[in-house]
């Protein structure tokens, strides 16, 4: 199968957001300025100086790629069991995310873990392994597949913020705290949905702190 491309993720994103309907899920006006954020942002990236990385910033980069994927490919499963909105307006924000880091990958020259679209597979063996576990988890009940969307943004924001953490670049950098944001808005939305169904999350990445600060706090705006 062929790369996901620019056109793809373009055409993707603007029939999703037309799709969806904001009645259920506050986090559908995000997405929308979220659109119009990548297109900046991939401007600013390509206008930032190219700086030198090192192989562990690299490789931070290649599974940054892909674990957004395997967000986007969860939640697709996902809506296809439950049918509920929130499971098809957030894979609209994943695949700005995977486009922002294609942006990078391209800059640097660096070989895209990607090379097929297909749902469910994955260059690197723990995200690989990773799906499976969260897709079975999932399918137990619609609260337990909320607890997994936590559950994945919760990892995404742990990976973003060690991701940050070894790099200076000023374009990855501003890419990473893109995708930073968007996940600690779907952290949100998930969360108040457990809540709806009077459910619990138990932390497995971040800290209690950095969760409180993030669940108590609004929608973060792009």
């Amino acid at each position: 199968m062929k790369k996901l491309t620019t056109k793809f993720f373009a055409l993707a994103l603007v029939i999703g957001l037309a799709s969806c309907t904001k009645n259920d899920d506050p986090v559908f006006t995000t997405q929308v300025n979220m659109t119009a954020s990548l297109a900046a942002i991939n401007q600013a990236v390509i206008g930032l100086p190219t700086e030198p990385l090192d192989d562990a910033e690299k490789a931070r980069i290649l599974f940054i790629r892909e674990e957004e994927k395997l967000a986007y490919d969860v939640y697709q499963t996902m809506f296809d069991i439950y049918g509920v909105n929130v499971f098809q307006n957030i894979p609209n924000s994943e695949l700005s995310h995977m486009e922002a880091m294609l942006t990078i990958i391209k800059k640097y020259n660096l070989t895209d873990p990607m090379k097929t679209n297909a749902r469910g597979v994955y260059a690197n063996p723990v995200l690989q392994s990773l799906y499976k576990q969260l897709v079975s988890q999932g399918r137990v009940s619609l609260l337990a597949a909320y607890q997994v969307g936590a559950t994945i943004e919760d990892l995404d924001i742990s990976d973003l913020n060690s991701s940050l953490a070894v790099t200076n670049n000023q374009d990855v950098r501003l890419v990473y705290d893109f995708l930073n944001k968007g996940s600690r808005n779907h952290m949100r939305s998930f969360y108040k949905n457990i809540k709806n169904w009077n459910g619990t999350y138990t932390l497995v990445y971040i800290t209690q702190a950095e969760f409180d600060a993030i669940v108590n706090s609004a929608m973060e705006k792009f």
